[in-house]
């Protein structure tokens, strides 16, 4: 959408999978039957089957408001959406762009548009909620990254509910918020979520879940000899075991293998989420993983957390960049469940895996005060600065 790629440079050639021994078929699933073991194509060609993966993913959901379907409403969920756009910004006069929603995806492209457009066009972000990226971080680490794309030029209205969209000529015009303002707008995003593509799913009689197909850990759904993986199923936090969506890239990726891997023999079972993710906005990188403190409290837990400021490198080498993290733990059990970075480095914002696996480990507050991590000036702050141990330690500090 930027021109920083070409169209075949995100996708997986063909030729790729052929030369694996893959036959790579471009049609329309018509109707699976699940008794004669058979998926039927719009071609009319019909393929027996000894087990079946189904990955039929998401698609964007569009809120049911007045001036959806109008003409530059954009939504951006796979190539076709991100080449629409493109020719949408080539071809028409764009200068006022509204953003529904504060969520990673939104605050991305809007970052990307101003980095790569600079000083044309005037870019207000709409959240619901009361600060950006609010599914990511709590809303004290929030403010830093709102001031810095504020700073960056961007416009972030939080607290503020879309009533509609305004046309002209079949063209959007502007957003009317439910305080009754409106504001021009000639290209809207709309990022507020996505939803499971079921309905095959649902036409072959398999059980659902509250967030998609319902699976084991093994991938298998009701049917044993059909399995399914990534946005279109339902999956379970690895913290409390509830179901959620979990509809991010990385649980995809796991759970195509881990089928894979069952379909050859092995007993490999799928952990559950943590919902971790990261985005870059300028030279900022946010990462998060686990529980914020706001959806712990809201699953029932009492919390103890810190925030601490650390360096990219240390304090004596030219180019140190500042970084800042939070972890969250549960102050019954002392275990780890959350953490999120907010970084001017990438490099830092990296040490969210290793929150992760922590969260994976169980580990405890007590067992982060000894963690030590692999130290040089030019690449981290030094040792007695670690970050997560002296967020453990500042954690230790309030338990008592």
């Amino acid at each position: 959408m930027a021109g920083l790629a070409t169209d075949d440079s995100i996708v997986a050639p063909d030729k790729m999978l052929e030369s694996a021994g893959v036959n790579v078929l471009w049609e329309e699933v018509t109707k699976v039957d699940a008794v004669q073991k058979a998926v039927f194509v719009s071609s009319g060609e019909k393929f027996k089957y000894d087990k079946l993966f189904l990955a039929t993913g998401s698609s964007s959901f569009v809120p049911p408001i007045e001036g959806k379907d109008l003409e530059g409403v954009m939504t951006l969920r796979g190539l076709p959406d991100a080449e629409k756009i493109k020719y949408h910004l080539a071809g028409k006069k764009v200068k006022n762009i509204a953003f529904i929603g504060a969520g990673f995806i939104s605050m991305e492209i809007a970052s990307l548009l101003a980095e790569t457009n600079p000083d044309t066009f005037n870019i207000t972000v709409i959240e619901l909620m009361d600060w950006p990226l609010p599914l990511m971080l709590d809303k004290d680490m929030s403010s830093f990254v709102r001031e810095y794309l504020e700073e960056k030029g961007l416009n972030i209205r939080t607290g503020e509910k879309v009533e509609k969209l305004i046309g002209r000529d079949g063209q959007v015009a502007g957003v009317e918020l439910s305080s009754g303002e409106t504001l021009d707008a000639d290209m809207v995003f709309m990022n507020v979520g996505v939803r499971p593509n079921i309905g095959l799913a649902k036409e072959i009689g398999l059980e659902m879940g509250q967030f998609g197909i319902k699976v084991n850990t093994f991938q298998e759904t009701s049917d044993p000899d059909i399995l399914a993986g990534g946005d279109c199923v339902e999956k379970f936090n690895f913290i409390t075991g509830k179901p959620t969506p979990g509809q991010l890239r990385g649980p995809a990726v796991i759970q195509g293998r881990l089928a894979a891997k069952r379909l050859a023999g092995y007993d490999i079972e799928f952990p559950g989420v943590l919902d971790a993710g990261g985005c870059k906005m300028f030279d900022m990188v946010i990462a998060a993983t686990g529980f914020t403190e706001e959806n712990a409290v809201k699953e029932g837990f009492e919390t103890v957390s810190a925030v601490v400021d650390s360096r990219s490198k240390h304090g004596m080498i030219p180019g140190m960049k500042p970084w800042k993290i939070k972890l969250v733990f549960d102050k019954k059990t002392e275990k780890l469940i959350g953490g999120q970075i907010v970084s001017h480095a990438i490099a830092p914002a990296r040490e969210i895996d290793a929150v992760t696996a922590f969260i994976l480990g169980g580990n405890t507050i007590r067992e982060l005060t000894t963690f030590t991590s692999a130290c040089n000036p030019d690449i981290s702050c030094e040792p007695s600065m670690e970050p997560i141990t002296i967020a453990a330690e500042q954690a230790l500090q309030k338990l008592k």
